[in-house]
Parts: C-alpha cells; sequence; structure tokens
C-alpha cells in the first residue's frame, strides 16, 4: 500500500460522462486528516502512519487521546487509524492530507462498517429458500434440522443460524474514483460502500489493482 485517507460516507448520487453515461457514485468527504504518528521498522517493526480525522472538543475524548494528539501539536481527534506503507519517508507529523492524494481513474479498496439489521432468520441472513407456503405446513421459514444423528451428536461449527446481520467491518474491492473536488475535498467513488451516512470509511490504494 502507498497512501491511504479518512474520509466520511455523505451517501449516493449519480453524474453523468462526457459519453452521456449514467454512472451511480458515492460521495465521500475525504480529509482532510492529519498526520499524528509515523511508526518505522527500527522502532515499531513495521512501517506505519497514524492519521487522525473529524475535529472534536477535549471533553467528548479521552485524555490519552487529547495529550497523544498534542504531542503531535494538534488539537484532539475523532477518529484515529493507522494505515501500514510501504514508503513512509514522505510522511511527517503534522502533514495534512486531503482528497488530492488520489486522483480520478484510480482503483480504491473502501472500508467501513456494514448496516445493523438486527438479529435475522436464516431467510434473511443466509437466502434459504424456506418451506411451502401452503396452510398446514407448519415449516415456513425454519431452519430445518441442524443435526447430525447420533455421529457426531452435535451441531457443526460454521452452521449457517439466525443470528447478529451486519455491524461488521466491510471492504469493498477495486472501486474506481471517477471524479475528484479539490476545493471541498470529495471523492466521488463509482458504486456503493459500505456504512451508514456521515459513518467513518477508509480510503487506501487497490490491493488487486
Amino acid at each position: 500500500m502507498m497512501k491511504g485517507l479518512l474520509g466520511k460516507k455523505l451517501g449516493m448520487t449519480q453524474i453523468f460522462s462526457e459519453d452521456g453515461r449514467k454512472i451511480p457514485v458515492t460521495v465521500v468527504a475525504a480529509g482532510p486528516c492529519v498526520v499524528l504518528q509515523v511508526k518505522t521498522n527500527e522502532k515499531d517493526g513495521y512501517g506505519a502512519i497514524q492519521l487522525g480525522f473529524g475535529e472534536t472538543e477535549a471533553n467528548q475524548t479521552t485524555n490519552a487521546i487529547v495529550g497523544h494528539c498534542r504531542q503531535a501539536a494538534q488539537g484532539p481527534r475523532k477518529f484515529l487509524r493507522e494505515f501500514r506503507l510501504d514508503d513512509i519517508s514522505q510522511y511527517k507529523i503534522g502533514d495534512t492530507l486531503t482528497a488530492d492524494l488520489f486522483s480520478a481513474g484510480e482503483l480504491v479498496d473502501v472500508t467501513g462498517t456494514s448496516i445493523g439489521k438486527g438479529f435475522q432468520g436464516v431467510i434473511k441472513r443466509w437466502g434459504f429458500q424456506g418451506g411451502r407456503a401452503s396452510h398446514g405446513s407448519r415449516f415456513h421459514r425454519a431452519p430445518g434440522s441442524i443435526g447430525c444423528s447420533a455421529t457426531p451428536a452435535r451441531v457443526m461449527k460454521n452452521k449457517k443460524m439466525p443470528g447478529q446481520m451486519g455491524n461488521v467491518r466491510v471492504t469493498v474491492q477495486r472501486l474506481q474514483v471517477v471524479r475528484v473536488d479539490q476545493n471541498d475535498n470529495l471523492l466521488l467513488i463509482k458504486g456503493a460502500i459500505p456504512g451508514y451516512k456521515n459513518g467513518l470509511v477508509l480510503i487506501s490504494d487497490s490491493v488487486k489493482a
């Protein structure tokens, strides 16, 4: 990975290309992010930079974060995330990274927290077909048998069952940056990305570019 950035998902819209094609895009407020820490192979065992995004008040975060940001001569930040990079020589503490870190046409990976859907059954969660809808079947949306008879007489691991759906870390790969608005620090990324509106997202180089 060569670069990374923190941003906030603003929502989806659509734009039109020069040849008239409609392109669905997600608008992301990317940055400004400040470099709070630079980790090196000699000191920390790996190379990485720690970015802070979103200004906040000192009484709305912990004293540890306030002190950590103060060491970098910065005010407290709401979000702190780390990016492992191949080359950290171009970064130093206090640098500000904005949306112009990326360019139009570039492929990126976007990581966010998916929308939580609560406790769901196997039909919604895993796409099971379900039973007959006829009257009296008494088997409409149930998962069916989950056991293994007398041997091994237990439910196997990773069995698809009802449970919590969503609210997990998700990465969508190989998304294209359609447009970069340097004045307002906006990235227009083709397609959908995980998370709620105003949710935190991590944008980085595509590992499969």
